[in-house]
């Protein structure tokens, strides 16, 4: 019997040493209240494009889109939000996913499109 850990600790030593497939699990972001009724779910993979909203942080409130994602590292880049090094070079700074919400989806690839549309299968409060 397999059991599940409440450690910290080993928290973090399975959520660092999981394999890409479910690293990308790792890199959903909450959706927008408006986006989450019209699509009726509560988080979506983040995608490059997507313009989202910072919650927390030197940023906060700040709407920037998505520049680059780093499954391995679990981080998110943003477009214009860079620190200077003391070598006088730009940083990109880097952004966990749990700082994030999605205000405005890209919606190019049509299967995501599809993905989005589609109904789940949710337990909903309508009993027949």
């Amino acid at each position: 019997m397999k059991t599940k850990t409440v450690q910290a600790r080993k928290q973090r030593k399975a959520r660092y040493g999981a394999d890409l497939h479910q690293m990308q699990k790792f890199m959903h972001v909450h959706l927008s209240k408006e986006l989450r009724d019209k699509y009726g779910k509560r988080n979506v993979q983040l995608r490059k494009g997507d313009k989202i909203k910072i919650l927390r942080g030197q940023f906060k409130s700040k709407e920037v889109t998505v520049e680059k994602i780093d499954l391995k590292r679990q981080i998110v880049t943003l477009t214009g939000l860079e620190f200077v090094k003391k070598d006088g070079s730009k940083v990109n700074r880097p952004f966990k996913p749990s700082n994030l919400m999605i205000i405005n989806l890209e919606l190019s690839d049509k299967k995501r499109k599809a993905k989005l549309l589609k109904p789940d299968n949710k337990i909903s409060g309508d009993k027949k």
